[in-house]
This record gives C-alpha cells, structure tokens and sequence, in this order.
C-alpha cells in the first residue's frame, strides 16, 4: 500500500471517481487479510476501536425461595452449584468505545440489579445504558447452592451450568448452551447454537432451530427437537416417560441401556434406519417405518427425520 493510498483510506486525502475500483479492490483486499471487523476496528474514528474493563464481585444471601432468575442479554454466563449457603457473583463488565477512557466509562456503567420479589426469587439483571448496548458485555460466573432452582436468559452468548441438584431452565437466542452434572428437570430453548448436556438425571427437554443437540449419559426421561441440526443421545437409564427424537434436517443417532423396556417407533421421510436392536418376529418394518418392542415394552421411544437417517443401537 502506498503513503497516499493509506492516507486516502485514513481519510486525510480525497478520493476522485477514477480511483474507485482502486479504492473497492484494495478494500477487499485488507478485509480479507484481516477480517472485515478487524479492518473496521483498525480504522481511527470507529467508535469501538479502544476496550476497557471492570471487574465485580457480589455477596448475596441465598433467597427464600431458593430460586434464580437471570437476564443477561449480552454476556456468557455460567452457574457452579456448590456446597455452599449463599451466592457469589463475579462479572467481568467489558465496553468498547473511541478512547479508553470513554470505554472505561461505558464499563463502570454497566450496572448488576438484584432483588427478591414477592415470591422468594432472586432476579438479578445486567443492565447497560440503551443507546450503549451494542457496544457493551457481562460476563458472569455464579457460585450457588446446589439445591437453587436456575432460570437463565440470555440473547447473544453462551450459558454454562453444572453441579446443580434442582431445577434448570435455559434460554438463549444466539448462544450455545451447556448442562453437566445436573439433577433435576432441565428445560432448554435456543435458536441459533448448539445444546449439549453431560451426566444429567430428570426429565430433560430441549428446542433448537438451527443446532446440533447432544446429549450424553442421560438418566429419565428425554423431549428434543431441532429444525436444522443432528440429535445425538445416549441414555443410561430410560423411566416410563420414555424418549422423544424430532428433526426436519438432519440425522438421529440414540444409544439405549443394554437392558431397557420400551415401545419403538421410527420413521424417516428421506432417509435410512439403521437398527443394531434385535426386534421379535412380531414387529413390522417397511421402507421408511420401523416399529417394535423391547423387553418387556411400555415406555415410548419415537425417533422422527424428515431428511436424515435414523440409526439405533
């Protein structure tokens, strides 16, 4: 790049009509190399080139009703359950702004509402300035008993939770969600990301629209779905409420107890099923559809794709 067509770019010259495809090619060019976003942050008088953060810590007593709620709309957030009686947060505030010290400014303005209502609950909220929101993020570790019913929100970042012995509740927009060593009913929404879960015990239901969704070493009873994504899904244990399989676009695998009763249901609209399961005589099978049962029966276990094979082992 020559001095002049840096200072161009800086904006200290002036661009005439016949250096525009000069200009577009070598634009292309540095957002390739760098990345667009990095091109951009690298330019001075973008207001998020500088950074800043805050660090805070929070003591607060375990609330009535032994329940959470938390809105973060623009940060990661993961809950440990411990052996413990009260609740200690740690955020990591960080903001993005033309100087550092403006960014600073943004970051000590990041605010961590908490209260208990009515009905015994703490709610706690990351709140950022309106007009900053774009710009600004909390990033939030909890340590809490692990008998605390958790209810998380979240828009554009991950959720990490582990170790509880309760209720969980998970929402996020754009953010994968994380779940290990859970027991208890967990409840799990996310539209863009990726679901996984890790040694839990319960009745487990999870909702993607475009993830994959895995879950491992499952005990109770399972509800997953997803528009665009593979479900993956070994269960330890299978209790009377059995296991529900659903995907428009992708494949279903489901590995099942060496011993388990159930009534089996599969269907595929386009694709294969592949079972390594050995049916009675009395189960019936034709292109597309498989059905049976499994020890003794009784509990469902209906595995459905629209485009995707199916496989059961």
């Amino acid at each position: 790049m020559t001095p002049e067509e840096l200072r161009v770019l800086r904006g200290g010259g002036t661009l005439r009509c016949a250096d525009v495809p000069k200009a577009r090619s070598l634009l292309a060019a540095l957002a390739s190399r760098f990345g667009f976003g990095g091109f951009l942050r690298a330019l001075p008088g973008i207001p998020w080139t500088k950074s800043a953060s805050r660090e805070e810590t929070l003591q607060l007593a375990l609330p009535a009703g032994s329940v959470l709620r938390l809105d973060n709309a623009n940060g990661a957030t993961q809950i440990v359950g411990e052996d413990r009686s009260d609740i200690r947060l740690v955020a990591r505030k960080e903001a993005r702004a033309e100087s550092e010290e403006s960014a600073g400014r943004l970051a000590e303005n990041i605010r961590l509402l908490h209260r208990e209502d009515a009905g015994g609950a703490l709610e706690i909220e990351v709140d950022v300035p309106g007009r900053w929101s774009r710009r600004c993020r909390a990033d939030l570790k909890l340590h809490v008993p692990r008998g605390t019913d958790v209810h998380v929100s979240s828009a554009n970042a991950r959720i990490c939770v582990s170790g509880l012995r309760a209720a969980v509740r998970l929402s996020s927009s754009n953010g994968p969600v994380r779940v290990s060593d859970v027991v208890g009913n967990i409840a799990i929404q996310t539209s863009n990301a990726k679901v996984h879960t890790e040694c839990t015990c319960g009745k487990l239901v999870a909702r993607s629209s475009n993830g994959k969704v895995e879950l491992a070493e499952h005990r109770g009873s399972v509800d997953a779905a997803t528009s665009n994504g593979t479900i993956r899904c070994s269960l330890v244990a299978l209790n009377e409420r059995g296991c529900v399989l659903v995907t428009s676009n992708g494949r279903i695998a489901l590995e099942l107890p060496e011993q388990v009763d159930g009534d089996v249901d599969i269907r595929v609209d386009n694709g294969v099923i592949r079972s390594a399961r050995e049916f009675p005589q009395s189960a019936r099978e034709r292109s597309g559809r498989l059905r049976g049962t499994l020890g003794q029966g009784g509990a469902p276990i209906r595995l459905r794709a629209s485009n995707g094979a199916i496989s059961l082992r």
